[in-house]
């Protein structure tokens, strides 16, 4: 059985993402065939719009399949894991950037390099169980796929919350904070993507949009604006420790969890990218991940979530003590392995 599906369905090109027993997360192999198939569609008249959604009722996506990053950074290979990223990242930007409508049906869980898929469409379609989040600084990554850029442009303070936490977005938030762009009851689903395969017209979509749940990030702000309201993390997790909210205290024990120096770099990429556009934004991640395995903390979080299971993670600095130096090394220009996007 195939991990990823094409097929064609009237005027729709249909993309089912096919591992629901690991939760339909990304290979670099799913990721390189759904550049290709893109390709191939973008010249056929016979394809109006394309539709991207997966098996399974757990999860859109999870996130990317990073098992082999894990193992070829071990062995000190980090070539592997600069080629996954550049070559994932460049398909986000062509799903951004393609010239014909993309549907993404958004259920149950899309993290990390499934928001790289889902979000960037033309047309994000979400439901009663969709769970969207970015939890990378939990690995000790950023927030990638060009979530960063959709986390710097969500309302207020909440991009940052959201990165720092990896707080689970539902149906309401996602699009209240830019991740989605319309409801659809799930029941409904499979008659809206036959419609529109029948048609090709994206107004038939437009029949099955539902008013979405209340976004209740937008009743947090209050308290969350003026708490992330920084580029400092030894400021934020004062503030955090300060403030006795049940708000702040759940957030403070999220971000206890994660990479300190993947948090602090976080705070300033969101910052610095604020405004800019998608291949702005996956070039300033591209400085991070292509350098994570060897001067982050990468491999140590995926070693105690994925590797060892032991929840456990040994992380080279405390928040308190982020060395700047360490931080604007993971930002800084890679020279002759810049992101670029010349083969989009």
């Amino acid at each position: 059985m195939a991990d990823i599906v094409f097929t064609q369905t009237g005027y729709a090109g249909r993309v089912t993402l096919n591992r629901p027993e690991a939760l339909n997360a990304l290979t670099y192999d799913m990721a390189m065939a759904l550049a290709d198939q893109l390709r191939a569609w973008a010249t056929d008249d016979t394809v109006r719009v394309v539709i991207i959604d997966a098996a399974g009722d757990k999860a859109f996506c999870a996130g990317g399949d990073i098992a082999d990053l894990y193992a070829t950074g071990r062995a000190g290979d980090f070539a592997f894991g600069q080629k996954f990223w550049r070559d994932e990242y460049r398909l986000n930007d062509q799903i951004n950037r393609y010239t014909k409508p993309i549907v993404t049906f958004m259920q149950g869980f899309t993290m990390g390099g499934g928001v790289g898929v889902g979000c960037h469409a033309s047309h994000r379609i979400v439901g009663e169980t969709s769970q969207i989040a970015m939890p990378e600084c939990g690995i000790g990554l950023v927030p990638d796929v060009g979530g960063s850029l959709i986390l710097a442009n969500a309302p207020g303070s909440l991009g940052a919350y959201l990165g720092l936490t990896a707080t689970r977005m539902e149906a309401g938030n996602a699009i209240y904070c830019g991740f989605a762009d319309h409801f659809i009851p799930q029941d409904l689903w499979n008659e809206a993507k036959a419609k529109l395969s029948a048609s090709g017209d994206m107004t038939d979509l437009t029949a099955f949009y539902t008013t979405a749940p209340h976004a209740t990030l937008a009743d947090d702000r209050a308290t969350l604006d003026p708490l992330f309201e920084t580029q400092d993390l030894g400021t934020l997790a004062s503030r955090l420790s300060s403030d006795p909210s049940a708000l702040a205290q759940k957030a403070l024990k999220a971000v206890s969890r994660n990479s300190p120096l993947a948090m602090a770099v976080t705070l300033k990429m969101l910052d610095k990218i604020k405004g800019t556009d998608l291949r702005t934004a996956l070039a300033q991640e591209y400085r991070f991940t292509a350098r994570a395995m060897e001067h982050g903390d990468f491999l140590e979080g995926i070693r105690a979530a994925i590797i060892d299971k032991d929840r456990a993670p040994k992380w080279g600095q405390s928040m308190d003590t982020v060395d700047e130096d360490h931080i604007q090394l993971m930002l800084s220009d890679l020279g002759d392995i810049e992101l670029s996007f010349e083969e989009n």
